[in-house]
């Protein structure tokens, strides 16, 4: 079982930025995809963005161009790198991991981290 530990959360005004890191327990250089997921209250949980174990990226169009995310392997940690941020980004921030192992779909969620957009 992979355990996932978000951080980097906070208040920022709109405009800024934040860098949220999701600190994986086991590498994550075998893991399929880890994806960034954000919820606010009375809504289903949102994808924000994935990359694949081939650094292949996606982003939901509310967030394109303003955000990126990246994973570094011998840290075991994925990263989301948000600018711009609008007060429509404020949510809990999730982490993700999606591992295929024979046929086997593992799904591993960390605990979430606290995003606040406002002035």
């Amino acid at each position: 079982q992979v355990q996932l530990v978000e951080s980097g959360g906070g208040l920022v005004q709109p405009g800024g930025s934040l860098r949220l890191s999701c600190a994986a327990s086991e590498s994550i250089r075998t893991i399929d995809a880890m994806a960034w997921y954000r919820q606010t209250p009375g809504k289903e949980r949102e994808l924000v963005a994935t990359i694949t174990r081939r650094d292949t990226t996606k982003y939901a169009d509310s967030v394109k161009g303003r955000f990126t995310i990246s994973r570094e392997n011998a840290k075991n940690t994925v990263y989301l790198q948000m600018n711009s941020l609008k007060s429509d980004d404020t949510a809990v921030y999730f982490c993700k991991g999606i591992d295929n192992r024979f046929g086997v779909v593992y799904e591993y969620w960390g605990q979430g981290t606290q995003v606040t957009v406002s002035s």
